[in-house]
């Protein structure tokens, strides 16, 4: 395992992140970081920060895109606990079956597939709330960046969005998502707008959704494309 010293590389990728950021479509709010953390972050994914994944672990806390719609995971911060590699071990999951980068304010979660999920190797992935499947976004996690501060969100997030979403998400802490009741994967919950919501912490919301996914009667589908289908 290399050391943090070997991981903290002078060419940096952060000049055209911040690049990116400054040209965001939606909102953003970076936290900031704690070089302990920040090491241990590095260290644990062994990433460098001449990688795009690596200069956001070292240099953000987390970032919040679209009101904290979105939440993309750095070296964690007092707003937004989830961080990097440490999630993975919360959640069980091996780092190298699929790293989770980011998650959304309805139970949506962004992974970077390292074998587990099926998809190219390296490729994001995203878990819609509506079908509980993985969709192959079909880039990587430069691309995926590029994506989430350039794409219209309201556009993607049609069938996820009511009309108060806005003022809901802002007084949302970021260590918690909507429970939607109905929820979006079935017939009645189709139109969100109608649906009770209750913010619950993140993990209990994910376990949820994998038991509701463990009940299918027939097995789940793997995508393709950035649009989770219903």
């Amino acid at each position: 395992m290399r050391p943090y010293s070997d991981l903290m590389l002078d060419e940096s990728a952060w000049p055209a992140i911040a690049g990116v950021f400054a040209s965001a479509r939606a909102s953003v709010r970076m936290l900031p970081s704690d070089l302990h953390a920040a090491r241990t972050c590095l260290e644990s994914l062994q990433v460098s920060t001449r990688s795009t994944l690596g200069s956001i672990a070292y240099r953000t806390g987390g970032v919040l895109i679209d009101y904290g719609w979105i939440r993309l995971f750095g070296s964690g911060h007092p707003a937004l606990t989830r961080r990097l590699g440490q999630w993975n071990a919360q959640l069980r999951i091996p780092l190298s079956s699929f790293v989770l980068v980011g998650d959304d304010a309805v139970g949506g979660i962004f992974a970077l597939d390292g074998g587990g999920l099926g998809a190219t190797r390296g490729n994001i992935c995203y878990f819609s709330p509506t079908s509980l499947d993985w969709h192959d976004m079909m880039f990587g996690y430069t691309g995926f960046l590029q994506w989430v501060l350039s794409v219209d969100l309201d556009a993607w997030y049609r069938d996820l969005r009511w009309p108060t979403w806005r003022e809901d998400v802002s007084s949302l802490p970021a260590d918690h998502s909507f429970a939607l009741f109905p929820p979006p994967s079935t017939w009645e919950g189709r139109d969100v707008t109608s649906a009770r919501r209750r913010a619950v912490p993140v993990a209990g919301l994910w376990r949820l959704h994998l038991d509701v996914r463990s009940r299918r009667t027939s097995p789940p589908e793997f995508k393709l494309g950035v649009t989770p289908d219903r």
